[in-house]
């Protein structure tokens, strides 16, 4: 059994198969056809065509980008390791509390992921900031609710200026 989680949904799935194409998602039996070309999968689902691509993975966090039919979606994967330790409470060992996520440089808002409102996990995306021609995704330091978001995209931020807040 795994979990996803885009958004603020949260998805239980399991497969039958070992290319992930037939299983259940939230107890409902699901199939698909895909074909990859390149780095673009080809995905039919319920008469339906998607095209989706990997943009950024993190595999040390367990979450990932993808462009579906142009449209980014940040997808947080968990697999039943991950459910018991949480369930036990044992993935809280090192986590600390953290208010608030600064800019780790001066640079520009690419992209903001997160939203006002929006669980996050440890290690989830949260923005895009660029700084010497480079993307920097910022990632949160902890697990928490955004508070509030205190840049814009595409304005300049300094080190150290607060990019978001979370609940107390």
């Amino acid at each position: 059994m795994y979990k996803a989680k885009i958004d603020n949904e949260i998805f239980d799935f399991e497969f039958n198969d070992q290319k992930g194409l037939d299983g259940t998602i939230n107890g409902a039996a699901f199939k698909i056809d895909a074909k990859k070309h390149g780095s673009t999968h080809y995905v039919i689902h319920n008469h339906r065509s998607y095209t989706v691509e990997l943009v950024h993975f993190d595999t040390k966090n367990k979450s990932c980008i993808l462009n579906i039919n142009n449209q980014e979606v940040v997808v947080s994967i968990e697999n039943r390791y991950d459910q018991l330790l949480h369930k036990l409470g044992m993935d809280q060992f090192n986590a600390k509390k953290v208010n608030e996520v600064l800019a780790p440089m001066p640079g520009l808002v690419i992209q903001i992921i997160a939203k006002e409102g929006m669980q996050v996990v440890k290690g989830e995306p949260l923005i895009v900031l660029e700084a010497m021609k480079m993307e920097n995704m910022i990632k949160s330091p902890t697990d928490g609710i955004v508070k509030s978001i205190e840049v814009q995209q595409n304005k300049t931020v300094d080190k150290n200026q607060v990019l978001i807040r979370f609940e107390s």
